[in-house]
Protein backbone atom coordinates (compact mmCIF):
# COMPACT_ATOMS: atom_id res chain seq x y z
CA UNK A 1 0.00 0.00 0.00
CA UNK A 2 2.69 2.64 0.98
CA UNK A 3 4.85 1.71 -2.33
CA UNK A 4 2.00 2.35 -4.51
CA UNK A 5 0.77 5.50 -3.00
CA UNK A 6 4.55 6.94 -3.47
CA UNK A 7 4.80 5.19 -7.04
CA UNK A 8 1.57 7.20 -7.82
CA UNK A 9 3.10 10.29 -5.92
CA UNK A 10 5.96 9.73 -8.15
CA UNK A 11 4.28 9.38 -11.07
CA UNK A 12 1.53 12.46 -10.27
CA UNK A 13 4.94 14.91 -9.43
CA UNK A 14 7.09 13.33 -13.02
CA UNK A 15 3.59 14.23 -15.25
CA UNK A 16 3.49 17.73 -13.41
CA UNK A 17 7.50 18.57 -14.73
CA UNK A 18 6.33 17.08 -17.93
CA UNK A 19 4.02 18.96 -18.48
CA UNK A 20 5.40 22.35 -17.07
CA UNK A 21 8.26 21.58 -19.12
CA UNK A 22 6.87 21.16 -22.21
CA UNK A 23 5.89 24.89 -22.03
CA UNK A 24 8.01 26.93 -24.39
CA UNK A 25 10.07 29.11 -22.73
CA UNK A 26 9.62 28.12 -19.51
CA UNK A 27 12.73 26.84 -17.34
CA UNK A 28 13.26 23.90 -15.14
CA UNK A 29 13.35 26.27 -12.45
CA UNK A 30 10.20 27.64 -13.15
CA UNK A 31 8.63 24.39 -13.85
CA UNK A 32 9.69 23.04 -10.04
CA UNK A 33 8.23 26.23 -9.04
CA UNK A 34 5.35 26.11 -10.43
CA UNK A 35 4.92 22.04 -9.32
CA UNK A 36 5.20 23.79 -5.89
CA UNK A 37 3.02 26.57 -6.28
CA UNK A 38 0.38 24.00 -7.57
CA UNK A 39 0.12 22.26 -4.41
CA UNK A 40 0.25 25.51 -1.82
CA UNK A 41 -2.14 26.90 -4.38
CA UNK A 42 -5.04 24.48 -4.14
CA UNK A 43 -4.40 24.53 -0.28
CA UNK A 44 -4.34 28.70 0.37
CA UNK A 45 -6.35 29.98 -3.12
CA UNK A 46 -8.36 27.61 -4.74
CA UNK A 47 -11.69 27.92 -2.59
CA UNK A 48 -12.21 31.67 -3.49
CA UNK A 49 -10.00 31.67 -7.01
CA UNK A 50 -11.08 28.28 -8.20
CA UNK A 51 -9.35 25.30 -9.71
CA UNK A 52 -8.29 27.72 -13.29
CA UNK A 53 -8.14 30.54 -11.85
CA UNK A 54 -11.76 31.64 -13.08
CA UNK A 55 -12.58 33.51 -9.99
CA UNK A 56 -16.38 33.42 -8.34
CA UNK A 57 -18.48 35.79 -9.87
CA UNK A 58 -18.49 38.71 -8.38
CA UNK A 59 -17.28 37.73 -4.85
CA UNK A 60 -13.66 36.82 -5.89
CA UNK A 61 -11.79 38.16 -9.23
CA UNK A 62 -9.86 35.98 -11.52
CA UNK A 63 -6.59 35.32 -11.32
CA UNK A 64 -6.58 34.85 -15.46
CA UNK A 65 -5.85 38.63 -16.50
CA UNK A 66 -2.32 38.57 -17.62
CA UNK A 67 -2.74 42.07 -18.16
CA UNK A 68 -3.03 42.69 -14.23
CA UNK A 69 -0.86 39.66 -13.07
CA UNK A 70 2.04 41.53 -15.11
CA UNK A 71 0.81 45.27 -14.17
CA UNK A 72 0.71 44.56 -10.60
CA UNK A 73 3.85 42.31 -10.51
CA UNK A 74 5.30 44.42 -7.56
CA UNK A 75 2.10 44.45 -5.57
CA UNK A 76 1.04 40.06 -5.88
CA UNK A 77 3.77 39.09 -3.33
CA UNK A 78 2.28 42.45 -0.59
CA UNK A 79 -1.42 41.22 -1.62
CA UNK A 80 -0.87 37.52 -1.09
CA UNK A 81 1.07 37.96 2.21
CA UNK A 82 -1.29 41.00 3.51
CA UNK A 83 -4.02 40.67 1.46
CA UNK A 84 -6.12 43.58 0.12
CA UNK A 85 -8.86 45.68 1.44
CA UNK A 86 -9.06 48.20 -1.95
CA UNK A 87 -11.85 47.67 -4.79
CA UNK A 88 -9.58 45.99 -7.22
CA UNK A 89 -10.58 45.98 -11.45
CA UNK A 90 -9.50 43.07 -12.85
CA UNK A 91 -11.03 41.87 -16.75
CA UNK A 92 -12.99 45.25 -16.65
CA UNK A 93 -15.07 44.44 -13.80
CA UNK A 94 -14.27 46.11 -9.91
CA UNK A 95 -14.10 43.75 -7.03
CA UNK A 96 -14.53 45.66 -3.45
CA UNK A 97 -14.35 42.72 -1.32
CA UNK A 98 -11.87 41.96 0.87
CA UNK A 99 -8.64 38.90 0.53
CA UNK A 100 -7.67 37.74 3.84
CA UNK A 101 -3.82 37.79 3.93
CA UNK A 102 -1.60 34.52 4.11
CA UNK A 103 1.40 36.08 7.15
CA UNK A 104 1.99 32.41 7.87
CA UNK A 105 3.57 31.48 4.58
CA UNK A 106 7.36 32.03 3.78
CA UNK A 107 9.19 33.96 1.06
CA UNK A 108 9.72 30.78 -0.98
CA UNK A 109 5.86 29.39 -0.62
CA UNK A 110 4.97 32.47 -1.71
CA UNK A 111 7.15 32.82 -4.71
CA UNK A 112 5.90 29.50 -5.73
CA UNK A 113 2.43 30.49 -5.71
CA UNK A 114 2.77 33.17 -7.63
CA UNK A 115 5.01 31.40 -10.19
CA UNK A 116 2.39 28.88 -10.58
CA UNK A 117 -0.66 31.96 -11.19
CA UNK A 118 1.68 33.64 -13.52
CA UNK A 119 2.90 30.45 -15.67
CA UNK A 120 -0.01 29.08 -15.70
CA UNK A 121 -3.26 31.40 -15.61
CA UNK A 122 -1.26 34.68 -17.17
CA UNK A 123 0.62 32.90 -19.50
CA UNK A 124 4.05 34.28 -18.23
CA UNK A 125 7.15 32.04 -18.45
CA UNK A 126 9.46 34.10 -16.04
CA UNK A 127 10.04 32.27 -12.12
CA UNK A 128 9.16 34.83 -8.68
CA UNK A 129 12.25 34.29 -7.13
CA UNK A 130 12.64 34.49 -3.31
CA UNK A 131 14.65 37.62 -3.94
CA UNK A 132 12.12 39.09 -6.21
CA UNK A 133 9.16 38.08 -2.96
CA UNK A 134 11.83 39.80 -0.43
CA UNK A 135 11.87 43.15 -2.54
CA UNK A 136 8.39 43.52 -3.42
CA UNK A 137 7.31 42.76 0.50
CA UNK A 138 10.04 45.48 2.00
CA UNK A 139 7.79 47.99 -0.33
CA UNK A 140 4.77 47.00 0.94
CA UNK A 141 2.07 49.80 1.66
Amino acid sequence: MRNTFFSLLAIGIFTLCMTYACQPNVSIETAQYAVNGQKLYRTHCENCHGAQGEGLGTLYPPLTDSSYLRTNREKLACIVRNGLNEPVQVNGKTFEGSMPGLPQLSTIEIAYILTYVTTNFGQQTSTYSQEDVRKSLANCP
